[in-house]
């Protein structure tokens, strides 16, 4: 039996460049999505996913993260005693989804530093890594689905989806066989490849469950483009080892808010489907005169 995916690693250390100046001391994690932060939608599917472990590495500018998921006690007691009930239980219940660690990155510029700064707390166990700025709405939830093919088949496996052929410049491609349905061995990832030359339309990336031996190959993984540490080329050295699936996420929507036209769009979408806000909020954009 393949052991339980217990801790998962959410890198959230960037700079968030393309979101400044709202991100000269905002992270670009705590971008509100209506009344949530991104990042909160990252966690609450790892939460609905069984993760009871969150290890969120951060940087020098990213304080705001750890307050927003600590105990609020003061601004409970507020809430309390002016009868806002609702609002108290709701700021208690984020500081509960689950245990986190924070730490600090150290290292050289790549996405596959903040993943090898969390070997120590991860110890030698399989493990997920999610991104702070992005996620998958789905149902089940994208991370669920992925374990269910980690307890079935014990092995490292990362979501995928597909995307339109005119856009398999902007993502990493697999070159795939079948396993079973939604489910594909990775031969090899093509990173940004041209229109034409993609393997298929199968984009494999946003979250990931890997096994602990991708710290060691972190470890001697010589940094790539750019001088930085890229966790695919970690990966595609594990796959090299050992079988890599592609898990097709079913019934979902991948929002990629780290891109600030996305993330316009995710807003529009999310506060449309508000419980509270919708209704006004579609009044509101059917009376846009758009054209002038």
């Amino acid at each position: 039996m393949a052991q339980k995916i217990r801790k998962a690693v959410i890198p959230a250390a960037g700079y968030g460049t393309r979101f400044l100046p709202a991100t000269k001391a905002m992270p670009k994690e705590m971008l509100p999505i209506v009344d949530k932060p991104i990042i909160q939608y990252v966690v609450e599917e790892a939460v609905a996913a069984g993760i009871e472990e969150i290890i969120i590495v951060t940087g020098w500018n990213k304080r705001s993260i750890e307050d927003h998921f600590d105990f609020p006690f003061a601004l409970e007691r507020y809430l309390r005693d002016n009868g806002k009930e609702k609002q108290a239980e709701e700021v208690r219940n984020i500081s509960n989804l689950a245990n986190f660690v924070y730490i600090r990155q150290k290292g050289p510029y790549g996405n596959g530093t903040p993943v090898l700064n969390a070997k120590s707390v991860i110890g030698d166990e399989p493990f997920a890594i999610l991104w702070g700025d992005e996620f998958i709405h789905s149902d089940p939830p994208r991370l669920k689905q992925m374990i269910d093919v980690w307890d079935k088949h014990g092995v490292a496996n990362i979501s995928a989806v597909r995307v339109h052929e005119s856009a398999v410049e902007k993502y990493g491609i697999a070159d795939v066989t079948d396993v079973e349905p939604n489910v594909f061995k990775i031969r090899s990832l093509v990173e940004k490849p041209k229109v034409g030359e993609a393997p298929s339309n199968l984009a494999a990336h946003g979250a990931y469950i890997m096994p602990p031996r991708l710290f060691e190959i972190l470890e001697t993984t010589p940094l790539g483009k750019g001088g930085e540490l890229w966790l695919a080329d970690a990966i595609s050295q594990l796959a090299k080892e050992q079988d890599v699936y592609a898990v097709e996420i079913q019934n979902g929507k991948y929002y990629d808010t780290g891109n600030k036209l996305e993330y316009l769009k995710t807003v529009v979408e999310f506060g449309l489907k508000h419980p509270e806000l919708g209704e006004d909020f579609h009044t509101f954009l059917k009376d846009l005169d758009l054209d002038s």
